[in-house]
């Protein structure tokens, strides 16, 4: 993998420790980015247009920063009434089992239909990331659908397809995605794995988010922007199990006695390549849906 020599430098760097951001925050931001590089410019003044619509005041109006949007509105309440946190909690991932086959059925809570008339923000709270993708893209391009519907269906799809491309967002080995394997490793402060692939690796590829994005941008060949470019989110769910089995669960050593795991500099090294290669996916890929949304 091209960032893999690179990986081992970067391993080393960060490992004093800011604050940590996760994928919906740092990483998040890095693929509203690159995706904005490859927006036509109709496009990109169209979501301009529409983000500038946003009152939540949970946000700033930008692309990167609406990219972040989909968390805040979840945790707004999450200490308080959890109904925003309960409603749309379940929509940021698809838990495909690591040993129980890829069931996109099942992951998707039997892939429940939208009622007639109802806004797909307003949808089941059990569905998973790939469906409310759909959803969410069939009203942004669909020129009958509200004002205040079309941008929440931008600002979720700024996040979700993000969500979509981190390995433990779409695979589990019933652990929570990661969340219940504690880990630590060099420069990494003990923590679950799921923070790990969430924020840990996300930060070992830059200062900041447009940093990150503006290397991984130069770093596109324009095979992989039009291999990646195509497909559906169920493909991109299926080909994100792949890459969580083989690499965030499969290079994982084996747990100590205490059941705590921990990771080697090539498991780092592995993932932090892997993390980039995530991001610059998910960048081109919101990319072609929004330019497909809102030719």
């Amino acid at each position: 993998m091209k960032w893999l020599a690179a990986a081992c430098f970067l391993a080393g760097l960060c490992a004093s420790g800011r604050p940590a951001h996760a994928w919906g925050d740092e990483g998040h931001e890095a693929i509203a980015l690159i995706a904005e590089h490859y927006l036509t410019p109709a496009t990109r003044a169209r979501v301009a247009l529409i983000l500038a619509g946003d009152d939540s005041g949970l946000v700033a109006r930008d692309i990167a920063h609406e990219a972040t949007w989909a968390d805040k509105y979840r945790d707004s309440d999450r200490n308080g009434t959890r109904e925003r946190y309960e409603a749309t909690r379940d929509w940021h991932f698809v838990d495909l089992e690591i040993h129980g086959g890829v069931d996109l059925n099942r992951a998707c809570y039997g892939r429940p239909q939208l009622p007639a008339g109802t806004p797909a923000s307003a949808g089941p709270a059990e569905d998973c990331v790939v469906d409310k993708i759909e959803e969410f893209s069939a009203e942004l391009a669909d020129s009958h659908t509200s004002e205040r519907e079309r941008r929440l269906a931008l600002q979720y799809l700024l996040h979700l397809v993000g969500d979509l491309h981190q390995p433990l967002h779409a695979s589990d080995d019933h652990d929570q995605g990661g969340n219940a394997k504690f880990a630590s490793g060099p420069g990494l402060p003990g923590n679950n794995l799921h923070h790990d692939w969430d924020a840990a690796f996300v930060e070992r590829l830059g200062p900041n988010p447009a940093a990150i994005a503006q290397r991984l941008i130069a770093d596109l060949t324009d095979a992989e922007l039009r291999d990646w470019a195509l497909g559906t989110p169920g493909d991109w769910a299926r080909e994100t199990f792949a890459v969580a089995r083989a690499h965030a669960y499969g290079m994982l050593p084996a747990p100590e006695p205490s059941g705590q795991y921990r990771l080697t500099d090539a498991y780092v090294a592995d993932a932090v390549a892997v993390t980039a290669e995530q991001l610059q996916k998910a960048g081109v890929r919101l990319a072609f849906v929004l330019n497909r949304c809102l030719p």
